[in-house]
């Protein structure tokens, strides 16, 4: 019960954070890639204030904590190569956010607003979501019957 309660604060506060900034607003966000036209550059603040923030959160937490609040043991990646899943989804995102003006962090709070676009979008996000994961199971299960 610990987790859910700090995840919904978490959530709040990004919420709250992305809401104070105007970035669910998908016309400010389309004008940061408008880079010869009406361009804003107001995303790359917000973006280098969250960066700074998770920067030092990471060094006070790692620094003085030998575990998490809620948890045995810290989750960190192991990986650090770069596979064609990861190229391929972060490029997948990257087109989306210019193509739609919204990131899925975005849109959840945004849906306040209640423009039907936002409706749209998550939908879109969800269908999309659930598509690569059923490509995903055909992809491995076609994989798994080659090699036997």
């Amino acid at each position: 019960m610990k987790q859910l309660v700090a995840a919904l604060i978490a959530g709040l506060l990004f919420g709250a954070g992305i809401a104070l900034s105007g970035m669910i607003n998908p016309a400010k966000v389309l004008n940061f890639f408008d880079l010869a036209g009406t361009w804003d550059p107001s995303l790359a603040f917000v973006m280098g204030g969250g960066l700074a923030v998770a920067a030092l959160g990471y060094r006070l937490l790692f620094g003085t904590r030998e575990k998490p609040f809620f948890a045995e043991r810290f989750q960190l990646p192991t990986r650090s190569d770069l596979d064609p899943q990861l190229v391929g989804g972060a490029a997948v995102f990257g087109i989306g956010w210019d193509i739609a003006g919204f990131c899925p962090g975005a849109a959840i709070p945004a849906l306040g607003l209640g423009y039907s676009d936002t409706i749209v979008f998550l939908a879109s996000l969800i269908a999309g979501i659930l598509a690569a994961k059923s490509l995903k199971r055909r992809f491995s299960a076609a994989e798994k019957r080659v090699t036997q």
